[in-house]
């Protein structure tokens, strides 16, 4: 396994997840959960969140064969999605990247999908599968999912410490990190198309 293709690839998948931007979102969802399930919920839905990504990892690369299609339009389109979830990032609207959500509690979505295992994640770890051994790709996901949550489980304390200034200005870095990944990866496609 080569390490800077693992740290990159952690990098790539941490940043889709991208967890402190979806601090606000979590804290959102969770306002009406009593205070001593919120761990219990949000570990829950993180968990749920793995192995949606799990089965992507392992099962994707079946769904682009039966679909037939190519890597090179698989990275073109990761690369677009990453790019509006970017954008998003950078300009976000008033209710967050996935929209407002209810006051239950929550129970995959928005939490779990599409919130940290979302299409865009989707997207790169079925493009990845096709170049990549899935055993260096399952320890990248697993190492940035371990972050991811990490992160999130400490949302309360984050969101006192950072405040909403500094989670905006930390994820609109996030976005600009991301769209310059998706450039070079839609850039990597056209080339391989030449």
């Amino acid at each position: 396994m080569d390490l800077t293709t693992i740290i990159s690839t952690t990098t790539i998948f941490f940043l889709i997840m991208d967890p402190l931007g979806n601090i606000p979102l979590f804290l959102s969802v969770m306002k009406h959960v009593p205070n001593k399930r919120k761990l219990r919920v949000t570990f829950r839905e993180l968990l749920i969140a793995y192995v949606a990504l799990l089965i992507y990892l392992f099962f994707g690369r079946y769904l682009l064969e039966i679909l037939n299609l190519t890597s090179e339009a698989i990275a073109i389109s990761g690369g677009i999605i990453l790019f509006l979830i970017a954008i998003r990032m950078i300009f976000p609207t008033p209710h967050g990247i996935f929209g407002d959500s209810g006051d239950n509690e929550p129970l995959i979505v928005p939490l779990a999908i599409p919130a940290v295992a979302g299409p865009s994640i989707m997207a790169v770890l079925m493009l990845m599968a096709t170049t990549q051994p899935l055993l260096q790709l399952l320890l990248c996901i697993s190492i940035a999912w371990l972050m991811t949550a990490v992160i999130l489980l400490a949302a309360t304390p984050l969101n006192r410490i950072l405040g909403q200034r500094g989670l905006t200005a930390v994820e609109r870095l996030m976005g600009m990190l991301l769209v310059m990944m998706a450039a070079q990866m839609m850039l990597n496609a056209w080339q391989s198309l030449s």
